[in-house]
């Protein structure tokens, strides 16, 4: 069984020769993650902003929570952890496998205005909810000329 990536005749047209130099760096390391196999993978986020916290996403398919750090360090959020391959019938013929496994790492800079002491973590259904308030003094404020 022979497996070949499909690609639309009209994307592959237009899609051959990048219009920017931008657009042909960001194929290039846009196609050497997702097919690079160093044993790690770099998992989704998404970061929203709500008037009085942050909320982090991170989309953790198949992990438990005991395999996830989260730290703290000089205002820098680091979530890491390892996703690990289990094969352990013997027998298994894969045809193919597109989930990534092995260690991750993301860091995001927080902004100042948080409350160190707030920060809130769950997990359900394969995504990690970081919740982060912000710091109602450090919240800047509109301020009316008189």
């Amino acid at each position: 069984m022979t497996l070949v990536r499909f690609r639309p005749e009209n994307d592959f047209d237009t899609n051959v020769v990048p219009k920017t130099f931008s657009e042909m760096l960001d194929t290039f390391f846009n196609d050497a993650l997702t097919t690079r196999s160093t044993g790690s993978f770099v998992p989704g986020v998404d970061v929203i902003e709500h008037d009085k916290n942050y909320e982090v996403h991170v989309s953790l398919p198949g992990m438990k929570k005991d395999d996830i750090s989260i730290e703290l360090e000089d205002g820098v959020l680091t979530v890491s952890g390892e996703r690990k391959w289990n094969n352990e019938e013997k027998n298994k013929k894969f045809h193919l496998v597109e989930s990534r496994y092995g260690k991750f790492s993301r860091s995001f800079t927080l902004p100042r205005n948080i409350n160190r002491e707030s920060i809130n973590a769950v997990m359900n259904d394969g995504i990690l909810a970081i919740t982060i308030e912000k710091d109602e003094k450090a919240v800047s404020r509109q301020i009316k000329i008189k």
